[in-house]
């Protein structure tokens, strides 16, 4: 089988990237990293070599490319059928699907006021209320699908669909954001993985800074 290569952005920041990375990495697929780093203020013209997008992540099989996380994430469970990215059984593999999306086209108010930064020191920061809203329905998806697997993670195993949550757990716990003890207990499962430590260790020795807005 040709290799696959993975084209990242900074790892501090790029929560699009995380998410494929750590799918692969967490369910033991082989990939070779690429890492372009958006040090400019543009992001970085090197991606459009690569992207036809000009965005991380990207996914190169061979000549062919995938961009999307969770497109990456599908396509590489269908490379890998027995690596555990999607469920076995197919209503949970419809919910974890579903919750994904929602991932993708929701949540837009904790991703705009609190952006993934794992070297941000831990302090609370005003939120407005809509915020709130979205973590509760996070948190809601993360009961319901830790109830229908018996967890503990979203189904069970470490799957694709914790992987598309991963930045929003360490956006809960570098803003400080206070949540139930079983999101408590999820996001440590999540923190726990080798393939979690592996990542934030090499985001907390990235030098590339972009200012937050505290206002």
């Amino acid at each position: 089988m040709d290799k696959l290569t993975l084209y990242i952005g900074n790892k501090n920041y790029s929560s699009w990237s995380f998410r494929p990375w750590i799918a692969l990495e967490g369910c033991g697929i082989p990939f070779e990293e690429v890492l372009i780093p958006f040090d400019f203020p543009g992001g970085n013209p090197r991606i459009r070599e690569v992207s036809p997008t000009g965005k991380v992540p990207m996914l190169v099989h061979g000549g062919f490319k995938v961009w999307e996380s969770f497109a990456i994430i599908e396509y590489a469970a269908e490379l890998f059928p027995d690596a555990g990215l999607l469920p076995r059984d197919r209503q949970a593999r419809a919910l974890a699907r579903s919750y994904s999306m929602e991932m993708v086209s929701g949540f837009s108010a904790l991703r705009n006021f609190c952006p993934m930064n794992m070297r941000r020191p831990v302090a609370r920061r005003d939120l407005p209320g809509g915020v709130m809203e979205d973590v509760a329905r996070i948190e809601a998806i993360w009961r319901e699908a830790r109830a229908f697997s018996g967890g503990p993670f979203l189904f069970g195993n470490f799957s694709g669909a914790d992987a598309m949550f991963a930045p929003v757990v360490s956006r809960l716990e570098r803003y400080d954001i206070a949540v139930a003890a079983d999101t408590r207990d999820y996001m440590a499962a999540m923190k726990a993985l080798p393939a979690w430590q592996k990542w934030e260790e090499a985001a907390l020795q990235e030098t590339w800074t972009v200012p937050e807005d505290e206002d």
